[in-house]
């Protein structure tokens, strides 16, 4: 069995995409992310020092977002899934990246790419 963390709506201005006016003039972009771990521990002993902290792995996904640039949101959203893979005792994440402004020739209010990894 299998316990779960939520972050949703983690936002950030970031540079990515395929396009030179997205490169220079950036946009929004939010995350959301949902953890597959054993909390057992964390529940019965009630210590920050047992359990996932969601503060630092909101942290680490809006860095990700500001950072460096990447041409598509299904490698952004396969950075970050590798980082909290890498950085957290995870059996695994599932992360969505939302780009609202995506220029696609149409009206749309957002355009999203869902991936989950496994440890």
């Amino acid at each position: 069995m299998s316990d779960y963390i939520e972050i949703k709506g983690i936002a950030g201005f970031g540079y990515h995409g395929l396009f030179d006016f997205e490169r220079e003039n950036g946009q929004n972009f939010s995350v959301d992310v949902k953890l597959e771990l054993e909390n057992k521990t964390a529940s019965k002993s009630d210590a920050i020092a047992d359990a996932v902290d969601y503060s630092q792995v909101a942290k680490v996904v809006h860095e990700i977002i500001v950072g460096e640039p990447v041409n598509l949101i299904e490698r952004l959203a396969h950075v970050i899934a590798s980082e909290l893979l890498r950085s957290y005792p995870l059996k695994a994440v599932e992360v969505v990246v939302h780009k609202p402004y995506a220029s696609v020739g149409v009206p749309v209010t957002d355009i999203a790419v869902r991936i989950k990894r496994s440890a």
